[in-house]
Order: structure tokens, then sequence, then C-alpha cells
């Protein structure tokens, strides 16, 4: 392993600058074993006892246990992730966790054990390959013959005239730019097809013409999908062309399987603190597609590697220190939009709901020892963007790595575990994706030990440790809202807005953003006399400031989590954003489009503004079965299904049929009928749009109330 060096600079800044809630005096602890330590001797200590080589091996040790010999794979809930929960258990026993347990959790399991295609060359010989799997349900008990034929990419243009009954179709996607494989897998699903054999073109895996990929499938289990090298593909289709034909015969044998309401477990370990009513939370998922070494094994090794480092220095925590393997990230929840960070969900809303409230702070991990970029990045929810920003100076150096130091991005997004603890009520932030690893590596084979970087691994090894020392010497969550009041005052826009609605906005914005400012300033001050008690070693005043502040963070993180409820919607893509932001997209969208068809020019409705609403742009390419299918999967289902999802989205505008009329028109038609409908639509977003609003001033003004309480 290549040796890394702490640059002296940063050590002479840890040395200087105090990480944490505010400045404190120097003062020594005090040597009585029950007297607080200064938080930056405990850093000091911590980075002493860092030790990157155990989070390595760790890592390294999870990728041996798998469902598919081959590839790899520890999917949600199947033995292999049940027998990995089982080793990290007695893990983190081994370094001395305290009250680990095992925190069982309903989900939709998936075990994937193989899938294996052989296809005629134009060599004359056959070739046997392995097949990337999506969760969902195929058993072709041994090997099978079946017919192939190519679809293009699946759509209903492509499949219109072709047979595909009981056929595998192959498919070229690109996940990113274009559309998720439920779309094309459901297309055929419905034309009668066995699978849809999908190989990447662009978007993910482009690391190698040879990758696979995985992802959520985001559709039904009896929708079935795997996953085909670009090489393997061209293969194909090389042997389709020599032979003049758009089908071939070929042997495939796989087994993948979708259970209903199996067990899973996250496996929880803490360092037992003096205050028992509080706790700082370091989270990652254990589950994993191909041997998956950044996403998330190394995650679980930074994990227990800090939790070990903290240990080893014999730091006694203030608050309880807990450590959760989360299981089931990558899926868990059959045919549903949102069929992610089921672990994460589970475990704050039904498992432990009693830990909001007592959570300060929630450190998660993905990706965490790849070294791109110039800089650092690590997402927070908007009110811990301050804290963050203040503690970020004190991280040492690491040559080699992130010479332009961190950022700190907001908000928290849904692409990862972080997302279902913010909205629960605990403030989070996670380790965020940098670069192109995600449009290379990301979900494939190639996510192995060839991209670890021991540099990254140290820096975030020193980082987020540093960082969990200093949550736990905050008496308050240390949560300044004034950053959430400035993203949504910047997210309006007039043109679209009423001039009374962008004044009743202003208005109420300005009043909370007072408020915000005087209740950080109290967090702030109390957080800072907290500090100065502990680094002064006066257990007596620490006690004192601690009993005095609990009602106080009771009511900090309180209106953390009204403010979640109130202000965090998603859009049809899962990207968050504030209510009004919904239909103040749209109607930007139709006014454009009305606009193009009052000018008679159809092809910049439907190229430029048609399918920015809402889901529409799949009206473009799919049937609408297909449309509605995944449209009413996200309207119609309970909540405890749409998990994290629910109640997120703000209603649907339905332009299928408008699109599908404008694509058969030039521009020398008729088109009232059309612009009769977006007309419609639009009267119906002006009046959803008037309805954000008022969400948003009655939330604005509850919030004020509870920020004012605050600063008293």
């Amino acid at each position: 392993m290549k040796q890394t060096r702490i640059c002296l600079i940063g050590w002479m800044i840890l040395l200087l600058m105090l990480s944490g809630c505010s400045n404190s005096s120097n003062s020594p602890a005090s040597s009585s074993s029950d007297a607080p330590t200064s938080l930056q001797a405990a850093q000091n200590a911590y980075l002493e006892h860092v030790d990157i080589d155990y989070s390595f091996q760790l890592a390294k040790e999870l990728e041996e246990i798998r469902s598919n010999e081959a590839l790899g794979y520890r999917t949600a809930g199947s033995q292999a992730e049940i027998e990995t929960g089982d080793l990290l258990k007695a893990e983190m026993e081994s370094i001395g966790l305290s009250n680990v347990t095992k925190d069982a959790f309903t989900l939709d399991t998936w075990t994937f054990e193989t899938a294996q295609l052989t296809y005629p060359t134009v060599d004359g010989t056959e070739k046997t390959v392995e097949l990337g799997g999506y969760q969902t349900n195929f058993s072709t008990d041994g090997p099978q013959t079946y017919t192939l034929i190519d679809g293009g990419q699946g759509t209903e243009a492509d499949l219109e005239n072709l047979d595909v009954t009981d056929k595998l179709v192959l498919i070229d996607i690109n996940q990113r730019e274009n559309w998720w494989i439920n779309y094309p897998a459901y297309e055929a699903h419905l034309r009668g097809a066995a699978a849809v054999i999908a190989a990447q073109d662009g978007g993910y895996s482009e690391v190698s013409d040879d990758a696979l990929n995985a992802q959520d499938v985001c559709g039904p289990a009896d929708a079935p999908a795997f996953s085909i090298s670009r090489t393997d593909a061209n293969a194909i289709r090389a042997f389709m062309e020599s032979s003049n034909v758009h089908e071939i015969t070929v042997t495939f044998q796989a087994e993948s399987q979708v259970e209903l309401d199996g067990t899973s477990y996250n496996i929880v370990g803490m360092i037992p603190g003096k205050d028992p009513d509080a706790m700082v939370l370091m989270s990652a998922h254990y589950d994993s597609y191909f041997s998956g070494f950044q996403d998330d094994n190394a995650a679980i090794g930074l994990m227990l590697g800090i939790a070990k480092g903290i240990i080893d220095s014999g730091y006694q925590p203030e608050k309880t220190l807990v450590f959760c393997a989360m299981a089931a990230e990558e899926w868990g929840m059959t045919n549903t939009r949102y069929d992610w960070s089921t672990g994460a969900y589970n475990q704050i809303f039904r498992v432990h709901p009693e830990w909001v409230g007592k959570v300060v702070a929630d450190i998660n991990f993905e990706l965490p020892a790849i070294n791109e970029g110039l800089t650092d990045q690590i997402r927070t929810s908007y009110e811990l963007k301050t804290f963050v920003e203040d503690f970020k100076g004190t991280v040492p150096a690491v040559e080699g790595v992130f010479p332009d130091g961190i950022e700190v991005i907001v908000p928290t997004q849904t692409w990862s575990d972080d997302f279902s603890l913010s909205i629960a009520g605990v403030p989070s932030s996670v380790t965020a994706l940098r670069g192109g690893f995600s449009q290379t590596h990301y979900h494939s084979p190639f996510d192995n030990e060839d991209t670890y970087s021991p540099e990254a691994f140290l820096f975030h090894h020193n980082m987020y440790g540093m960082l969990m020392l200093a949550y736990d010497q905050c008496a308050v969550s240390p949560l300044d809202f004034s950053t959430r009041l400035s993203a949504l005052r910047a997210s309006i826009d007039p043109a679209i807005l009423t001039e009374e609605q962008v004044s009743a906005l202003t208005a109420a914005l300005d009043e909370a953003d007072a408020a915000a400012q005087a209740a950080w300033e109290k967090v702030e001050t109390v957080n800072a006399d907290y500090r100065t008690a502990l680094d002064a070693g006066d257990v007596e005043k620490a006690d004192q400031l601690l009993a005095e502040s609990r009602q106080l963070n009771q009511q900090v993180l309180a209106a953390f989590r009204y403010a979640e409820d109130t202000f965090v919607r998603l859009t049809w893509e899962d990207v968050s954003i504030f209510p009004h932001e919904h239909s103040q997209n749209n109607l930007q969208a139709l006014n454009g489009a009305i606009l193009a068809l009052e000018e008679s020019d159809p092809a910049a409705a439907l190229d430029n503004y048609l399918y920015l609403v809402d889901n529409n742009w799949y009206a473009y390419d799919w049937s609408r079965d297909t449309f509605d299918y995944f449209t009413n999967y996200v309207l119609d289902q309970p909540d405890d299904r749409l998990m994290w999802g629910a109640g997120r989205v703000q209603g649907h505008t339905d332009l299928f049929d408008v699109i599908r009329s404008l694509q058969e028109k030039s521009e020398s038609d008729d088109f009232s009928a059309e612009l009769e409908a977006l007309q419609a639509a639009r009267t119906q977003e002006i009046s959803r749009l008037d309805e954000q609003v008022q969400l948003e001033l009655s939330g604005l003004t509850q919030l004020t109330e509870q920020l004012n309480a605050i600063a008293a």
C-alpha cells in the first residue's frame, strides 16, 4: 500500500483552529476519568489511532459472501445479505462496540444466482457469457433454448412490427440520458416477451465495453430484465448482420427470484455516552451489486474504521455514538418508483422512530475511497451547512488528494440513505458522488479494488471521525435554518408567480429569516458555552448547560422535522424541490409550448417544452399502457409502498394525447384542440401553484413561530 503523509500545514491548522460549535479556550482537560475531554485533544487522539489498513481489509472481506458466484451480488434480503449482516455483527463486537443488535424489518427480497447466455459468433463458434441481473423473476431450471431478437431500444415504435412473444429482446439503453430499465422491460412484457437483455449505450458502465450494469428496476417483478456487455451485444448483432437475420437461437439459463414480505436486518453497534438521551449516528449500507468495493464495502470499512479509531483512542463520548450498517439500500420493495433506501427508511420510520429527536446528526457514507477531482464534497441537510462550513477548515490535508479542500453542497437528495433519515427528522449528510465514477465504474464489475485510493480513504477517516466528535460536543443540534430559507427565496420565479404571491412569500421569508438568525445565535451561544466547559474540564458546568439546553435541542430538532415535512417535495424524476417549484416548472414549460403552437411551431413545442412537464417525456416513446402504468403506481399506491416518496409528488399533468397528436402534425395543421388542452392544463396548474404557495406561506408562519420560541 502506498504510504500517505499528513501535510504539516494541515496539522498546524488543526492545532490553531477548533472544529465544532464555537471557539473556546485551550485549557487542559481534568485528569479525572469522568471529566470531559477537549475536542481538540479528542480529535488528536483519534487521528493517532486511524488505521485504514483495518478498514480496507474489512471492505475486501465483505466481497467473499455473494449470491452469484461468478459476479458477486449481495442483494436485499438474500442469504448473502443475511450472512454479511452476521459477519458485521461479530465484527462490531470484536472491535468493542456495545449493545450490538440485529434490527429486523420486512422487505421484498431478491436473490440472483446466475444468468448465462450462449450465442453463435461470426467465426462459427459459440460463446458463453455471464449476464447481470435486475430485481425480477426468471427461472429456467437449467439451460433452455430461446429465440433472441434485436429490439433496438425497446420503444413502442421499435417493437411495433416485431413478434417478441416468448423471445429474449436485445435492446440498447442509456439510463442517464433517456429512460430507466423498467420502461423497455414493461413494454416488451406487454407484448409477451420472455425478458429484455439490455446493453448500456452510455450513461453507465462507460469504463469498458466489457462492463455489465445493474440498477434498481423500479418495475414489476414479472417484467424480467438482464444486462449484457456492449462487446457481446455487438458480437450478437454482427452475427445477425452476417447471417442477414434479426433473430437467432441462443441458450439461456437464469435463476433470479423476488419474494414478497421477507426479512433483513440493519446491524447496530454503539459507544455509550454520558448522555443517554442524545445520539450521533453514522451509517452505510452493506448490500451491493457485483463486488461493490466502493459501493458500499469501503463505506462499511470506513464506518467501522472510525468506530475502532474512537474506541482505541480511549475517548468517552458525551452522547451515545451509534454505528448502523444498513441493509437493502439498492432495492427492497418491488413495483414502486421508490424502491431503494428500504433499510434506512425502515430503520428510522418503523424500527427506531424514537431516534428522531435524539439524533443530533447522521453521517452517511457512499463511495468513500475514490480520488476524483480537486475538491472533496459533502452533501448535507440545509441546516447543517453553516456548521460543516465552519468545521471543514480543521480537517488535516492529505498529500495527493483534494488539494482545493472541501465543498459543502445542499440539500440532501434521494440517491442515498441520508434522504430517508432527513425527512424523518434527522439532520444528515453524505459523501457526495464526485467526478465521472458514477458514469464509468458505478454498479459495474469494475467497481473493485482497482479504484481504491488510500489517500482519499485516509482523508475521509480523518474528516468524518473528527466531524463525529465535533457533533458529540454540541449541546444542541447545530442547525442554521437560514440556508433553507435562502434557497427557498432563490427558487421563486417572479415571471411565473403573481406579484401578490411574490410579495407575500418575500414578506414571510423576511420574518422567518430574522427568526432563523436569532435562533442560530442562540444555538451558537449555548454550544459555545458548553464547549468551553468541556475544554476546561468543568464537569459541573457542562452538565448544567446540557440539562438547561435539553428543551432547546428538542425545539431545534422539532423545527427541522417540520421544515422537512413542509418544504420537501419531489419532481417526477425524484429531485428534491420546494412545493411551489412543481407547478412553477410546469407553467414555464406550458407557457412556452402554448406560445410555440400559437406561432404554428409544433416541433418547438415538442422539442423544447412539453417533455419538461412532469413525466411526459415518456409519452414520446412508450405506449399509453406503459405510460399509465408507471404514472399510476406513483399516484395510486398506499403510503407504505411508496415509503420515502409518499406524499412528495404534488400531482400530475397528463399530456400524452397532446404529444401524440403533435407528433403527427406539421406547421400547416390546425392546433386548436391541442391549444385548448394545454390552456386547460395551464389553468389547472395555476390553481395548483396557488395551493402550493399558500402551503409555503402557512409553513413559513409556523416555522417562524418555532424559531422565535428557540431564540426566546
